[in-house]
């Protein structure tokens, strides 16, 4: 796995340790969703939640966004909102889980873990979750790391108990080629649902990669 690296940057090597500041920035890509435009987009498909476009929903698949001719940089910035909708199980085990998410950059891991949407009241058992780390050997609290969890489910029948938990994903990294593949997909275990999509799925809004020169 590569490594995650700052915004600005102790780039330390043996025996030194130099700061490289940055000199330019630029938005090599943005979308919010709302023209519909899924270019540059692989299995792309946009819905309705919160009364807003969004990428999604998702189950049991992926989408993957390509770029080319990039400008001349050092780091990549990848930053979206990611919606967890309904009975996500997080690290519990088979038959009803594990329920893992993955974000893939060029061929390489960058986030590996489970998301639980778990009821945590009082009496109830809170399956937990690896995010903010990475799956198997991280047990958090159900939504630890989420920026909203006030937010509906996305099937009316599911939002009472469970709703959506949205987080803001974000991930700097070396890079300096001039394509990027960004793929994100899911590992969702449901043996006894009868609408896998209403039961678990997630969506992606407000996806924005950013080159970075230093």
């Amino acid at each position: 796995m590569k490594k995650i690296l700052l915004f600005i940057i102790p780039l330390c090597f043996i025996g030194s340790c130099n700061k490289s500041t940055v000199s330019n920035e630029m938005v090599v890509y943005h979308n919010d969703f709302e023209t519909n435009d899924l270019s540059n987009i692989t299995n792309g498909t946009i819905t309705q939640f919160n009364n807003s476009s969004v990428l999604g929903r998702y189950n049991d698949t992926s989408f993957t966004l390509s770029l080319k001719s990039l400008p001349n940089h050092d780091l990549i910035t990848i930053s979206f909102d990611l919606y967890i909708h309904d009975s996500w199980d997080g690290n519990k085990a088979a038959p009803d889980g594990p329920d893992i998410w993955e974000m893939i950059v060029d061929n390489s891991r960058y986030i590996y873990t489970t998301f639980s949407n778990s009821d945590c009241s009082p009496g109830n058992f809170c399956s937990p979750q690896s995010y903010p780390l990475d799956y198997p050997n991280n047990y958090n609290n159900p939504k630890t790391g989420a920026f909203r969890t006030d937010l509906p489910g996305a099937c009316s029948w599911a939002s009472s108990t469970h709703g959506t938990t949205m987080y803001k994903i974000s991930k700097t990294f070396k890079h300096s080629d001039k394509t990027l593949v960004l793929k994100c997909l899911d590992k969702l275990v449901q043996p006894n649902t009868i609408d896998p999509k209403c039961d678990e799925s997630w969506s992606i809004d407000n996806i924005n990669v950013k080159a970075i020169t230093l």
